[in-house]
């Protein structure tokens, strides 16, 4: 047992070596995994000052969690709280590219561990979902990234429900769209997954995803949720797009 351990150790070490960590942002070696680099931990704008207490938008004179934004008290969105680990700049982008499109599952961990501290009120007790793909871009692409970083969110406690909600009807790409086209295409996209009628009643939800733009998937997914029954729906993302750029994602 003494011997394999050394070998293992030594293997750990040769690989370590040769594939030192790197900034998940720029590349650069730093000491250890899922950590930035100085000039990119910098460039992240971490949220967790005052703001809306609904759906997450920073506002400078929000002393409590009952402030609402202009657009949640003339629209109220069907969740209940949005959250968000970072604002949606530059390394927050490269990040969500390099793990939608870059086939780097690993940095699922990088943002769940301050997803977690961001939505650390949300997650006790709460069921951890992702918002699904259709199954066609889940084929294509392979994997679901908000189901890597559910995975993540939820290792450290919470219920992971993989299959809570489904996209049966497939949608156009809402890059470029508006909110309101946004919300008219993902209008009826999404269902409750079969087995989880009776096991949602009641329940706390944490739907995840890895950039918040203008809410229209997220909300999609809250009202199937709260017609089956939930007691509370909220989000937790990533980045959010904090000034109004539906173009950004």
């Amino acid at each position: 047992m003494g011997l394999l351990r050394l070998a293992r150790n030594s293997v750990r070490g040769a690989v370590a070596f040769a594939l030192p960590p790197r900034c998940p942002g720029c590349g650069t070696v730093v000491g250890e995994d899922h950590s930035f680099c100085l000039d990119c931990w910098r460039s992240l704008d971490f949220l967790g000052g005052p703001a809306c207490g609904q759906c997450g938008t920073p506002i400078a004179l929000a002393f409590d969690e009952e402030a609402r934004c202009g657009a949640c008290l003339a629209d109220p969105p069907p969740f209940d709280r949005a959250r968000a680990a970072v604002a949606y700049g530059p390394i927050a982008r490269a990040l969500a590219l390099k793990l939608k499109y870059g086939r780097r599952p690993g940095i699922a961990l990088t943002m769940a561990r301050p997803m977690r501290r961001a939505g650390a009120s949300m997650l006790e007790g709460a069921l951890v979902a992702p918002v699904p793909l259709h199954r066609w871009r889940l084929w294509s692409r392979g994997f679901n990234q908000a189901a890597l970083i559910a995975r993540a969110v939820a290792a450290d406690g919470g219920e992971l429900a993989l299959d809570l909600i489904e996209r049966p009807r497939r949608t156009p790409p809402l890059r470029g769209l508006g909110r309101l086209a946004r919300e008219r295409a993902v209008s009826g996209a999404f269902r409750l997954g079969p087995g989880w009628k009776d096991r949602v009643k009641g329940r706390r939800i944490v739907l995840i995803d890895d950039v918040y733009t203008t809410g229209a998937t997220a909300k999609g997914c809250a009202r199937v949720l709260k017609r089956a029954g939930a007691a509370e729906v909220n989000l937790l993302c990533w980045a959010r797009v904090v000034r109004d750029d539906a173009d950004m994602r």
